[in-house]
């Protein structure tokens, strides 16, 4: 018995002859003079008249000849397309994964969009920003944000000092070194807020990801597996449109 996925590769071919039958009989029914014949003989008026041969050009091209062409191809990718269609109404596999079955009665044509659709939710998660492993962090409701453990760093402040040399005279002013000394003036306390998400939610749904799109792609071979419901249809159709 023919399977699902062989009548799929048999409607490409079929689409195929009939683009290439079409174009040639459309081509081929252009052509006048092939299709254009004549027989011609000559009786002279008199007896003993000049006897001239007969004259004859057969009908090489026929258009009804073409139009069996179209009509039999046409009729075998119709049949083929309507068994198809037909089948794939038939066509169901359970997503199982794990012995989970996650659902179940699925259609070819779904799991086919699905694998498709889960392919680009695996592109958008990779690109997902991560935490920096190199703070601690812990969720914060308040926030809707991790937030890192706090760090606290010194403010310090430079403050003049000075020191006597010499003291004034009369004579002369006093001589003062001065100089600026760095005092601690208060404390920075740092928290770090962030939307990205921890590396290991990221590593953990590309897996059960990459499980999911092996359970879809193995359903699909299922589901592609099953026995064709042979739909003739394309016979009646034809031989409608040219009155058979």
């Amino acid at each position: 018995m023919t399977k699902l996925n062989q009548i799929v590769a048999i409607e490409k071919t079929a689409r195929q002859a009939l683009a290439g039958t079409l174009a040639k009989a459309q081509a081929d029914v252009q052509k006048t003079g092939p299709m254009s014949g004549i027989s011609r003989t000559y009786q002279p008026r008199e007896d003993g008249g000049e006897q001239l041969p007969a004259e004859s050009v057969r009908v090489q091209v026929s258009a009804a000849t073409i139009a069996a062409d179209v009509k039999a191809v046409l009729s075998r990718v119709l049949d083929v397309v309507a068994t198809k269609d037909t089948t794939n109404c038939f066509a169901q596999a359970d997503i199982v994964v794990d012995g989970q079955v996650l659902a179940s009665k699925v259609p070819v044509s779904f799991l086919l969009y699905l694998e498709k659709q889960l392919t680009d939710l695996r592109g958008f998660i990779a690109k997902l920003p991560v935490l920096d492993p190199a703070e601690e962090w812990t969720w914060d409701d308040n926030t809707l944000a991790y937030v890192s453990a706090p760090v606290q760093t010194v403010r310090s402040k430079k403050v003049p000092r000075n020191h006597v040399l010499a003291e004034a005279t009369d004579r002369h002013p006093a001589q003062v070194q001065v100089w600026h000394e760095d005092v601690a003036v208060g404390t920075w306390t740092t928290v770090k807020r962030s939307g990205a998400i921890p590396a290991r939610e990221v590593a953990e749904s590309l897996s059960r990801l990459s499980a999911l799109i092996d359970a879809v792609k193995q359903a699909r071979e299922a589901a592609n597996s099953v026995e064709v419901v042979d739909k003739l249809v394309g016979k009646a159709l034809v031989d409608y449109v040219f009155g058979v």
